[in-house]
């Protein structure tokens, strides 16, 4: 079985312009960062980003990378509304699907099935339907007649997702309180990509942890990134917390500002000034 570990900027390297990109995670809730890092490092542009959104949207669109967005929401938690996607949504800089969260999910789970759409309650009698005009109605065939949205495949070309621990070949374990579909994404993606605290031996996941924790099949992912903190500012539970203070930081600090002080130089300078930001 193939050794997948690699950094964080090859799996940019990997990525080209107008792909669809799936981002696990859910709001400021161990978001794939360090991956998302590398992405804005690299050169890639006119991306579709499908996510729970949180940081990882603010950031990419701050930086002019999305042509389109596929997201049921764009929040830092404890922040609702992610500031700088709500900037770019205000200058008209970028395409929106907004769609139901059980819709989003349910359309996750008919691209890891390999199924052009499932049908589900959620939506009917909202306004979901009047703002995504494209969305469809479907009727059941059997007795009780019932009418159903639906959803399309969220299928995607690439996926990175964060977790708490891996082994090298491909095995991911979350330790905190919710999977957040991180194994949805990887599933419906052409490629996966899984960054984590702490790549382990195979037979550690297992040692002090259940077998359910083993979230991600080493058959669904591509490589294996080790990134201690690579969730950093949102939260990794149980490893740390979201960082409240640099959060603040990013929400209330001019993008280019942010970027020119907190993205340029790599990873390693990033720490350090994120370290003296907080």
């Amino acid at each position: 079985m193939a050794d997948k570990t690699m950094s964080a900027d090859e799996v940019a390297g990997r990525l080209a312009d107008g792909m669809t990109l799936g981002i696990g995670g859910w709001g400021s809730r161990r978001k794939p960062m360090a991956l998302v890092r590398a992405v804005l490092r690299s050169q890639v542009r006119d991306l579709t980003l499908v996510s729970y959104g949180g940081p990882d949207v603010g950031m990419l669109v701050a930086a002019g990378r999305v042509r389109r967005l596929v997201v049921p929401f764009v929040t830092l938690d404890s922040i609702p509304l992610e500031p700088h996607y709500r900037a770019a949504r205000e200058r008209g800089g970028v395409e929106l699907t907004e769609i139901d969260e059980a819709m989003f999910m349910w359309g996750l789970h008919a691209a890891a099935n390999r199924l052009p759409f499932l049908p589900v309650r959620a939506g009917i009698g909202s306004d979901v339907m009047r703002v995504n005009p494209q969305l469809r109605t479907v009727t059941s065939p059997y007795d009780d007649g019932e009418t159903f949205v639906a959803v399309p495949a969220l299928r995607t070309d690439a996926a990175l997702v964060h977790v708490n621990r891996a082994d090298r070949l491909g095995n991911g374990q979350y330790l905190g309180p919710d999977p957040y579909f991180d194994d949805l994404f990887c599933e419906a993606a052409d490629t996966a990509y899984v960054s984590c605290e702490r790549i382990v031996e195979t037979a550690e996941l297992t040692k002090d942890a259940a077998p359910q924790t083993l979230l991600v099949k080493r058959h669904t992912v591509t490589g294996v990134v080790e990134a201690p903190n690579g969730a950093h500012f949102t939260s990794c539970a149980p490893d740390y917390g979201r960082d409240e203070a640099f959060q603040k930081t990013y929400a209330t600090t001019p993008w280019p500002e942010f970027a020119q002080r907190y993205l340029r130089g790599g990873e390693q300078a990033y720490r350090s000034a994120a370290g003296e930001g907080a």
